[in-house]
């Protein structure tokens, strides 16, 4: 329980921290090239994370590396594609229109669970999907579901490709070879860094000009660049990804904060669908009787446990 409650914990700091992105990225995209924040970003990230891994995980990176074909297609799925695409839609989305679309992440990714990883997640997880999934559409039609047909924009095209290349991300992650979490993702840092290096000279690549662009671009890199994928990958040891998935509908609410304390105004119906949305996840991440809430075999879990204790 201890475990899980700290999963629970790493799980809200990543959707908080992730949230953060969609509100500091909609700055830094006014001033760089979406390509440029997300090497900038990475490049960035790089030293702390190599710091961190070896720090806590004191892994042998060779053995790891021999995972690069893996590591090298995460890198692709869920440091780039998610993040390019992101800063694109922000372009011409608002930071909390495009939290809202982002908020339908977690019903695809228990839906990929139970397809692929064959995850249960319980009448509670289904109920808590549904009711998460409530929430948001009260949240995105201001109380008028007859809106709907209104998010249909580039803007809402390109996040559902965001949503798709990070459930394709969490699932290769669950089905992935067991790895140091923190070291995984420093090593997909590093790809990310030598690959959009190399094409960087075609490409071209614009510094932020302006104070803002630049705090905007610090912040990424430090808290959804280093902590979110951190918490986020480690929390995936833990809990299951179906159930962890729901946990990125907080991103919506997370954002409607950092909307309010930079001065926007939210609204009643923001305000409740906001609310539902919590207790959706809650339901979701609370535990079904006699469903198996163990991510891996007792096996494997054994296993994992020891290799930690080595390192």
């Amino acid at each position: 329980m201890k475990r899980r409650s700290q999963a629970i914990v790493a799980l809200t700091l990543a959707a908080a921290f992730w949230a953060g992105n969609y509100v500091f990225g909609k700055v830094a995209v006014a001033d760089m090239s979406p390509f440029s924040i997300v090497l900038l970003r990475w490049s960035i990230a790089l030293v702390p994370l190599v710091i961190i891994s070896q720090t806590v995980e004191h892994p042998d990176w060779l053995s790891v590396l021999r995972h690069w074909p893996f590591l090298l297609m995460q890198s692709a799925l869920g440091l780039f594609a998610y993040n390019f695409l992101l800063y694109e839609a922000l372009r011409s989305s608002t930071a909390f229109a495009a939290s809202l679309i982002n908020a339908a992440n977690p019903a695809l990714i228990a839906l990929a669970a139970m397809a692929v990883l064959h995850e249960r997640i319980g009448w509670r997880g289904a109920i808590g999907i549904a009711v998460a999934l409530i929430g948001v559409l009260v949240v995105l039609t201001q109380g008028d579901f007859s809106t709907l047909a209104t998010i249909f924009t580039p803007g809402s095209m390109l996040m559902i490709a965001v949503i798709c290349s990070w459930t394709a991300y969490t699932i290769a992650m669950r089905k992935g070879p067991k790895l140091p979490p923190i070291t995984a993702v420093t090593i997909q840092v590093a790809f990310i860094v030598i690959g959009l290096g190399n094409i960087a000279p075609f490409v071209g690549v614009t510094l932020p000009s302006s104070g803002p662009a630049l705090g905007s671009l610090l912040f990424i890199a430090v808290f959804p660049s280093c902590l979110s994928y951190v918490l986020w990958n480690t929390a995936l040891t833990v809990i299951p990804s179906g159930r962890a998935g729901v946990f990125l509908n907080l991103i919506t609410v997370f954002t409607a904060l950092w909307a309010v304390a930079t001065g926007e105004l939210i609204s009643v119906a923001q305000i409740v669908g906001g609310m539902t949305i919590i207790v959706g996840v809650m339901l979701t991440s609370w535990p079904s009787h006699g469903v198996v809430d163990s991510p891996i075999p007792r096996s494997q879990s054994r296993a994992v446990e020891q290799s930690r204790q080595q390192s």
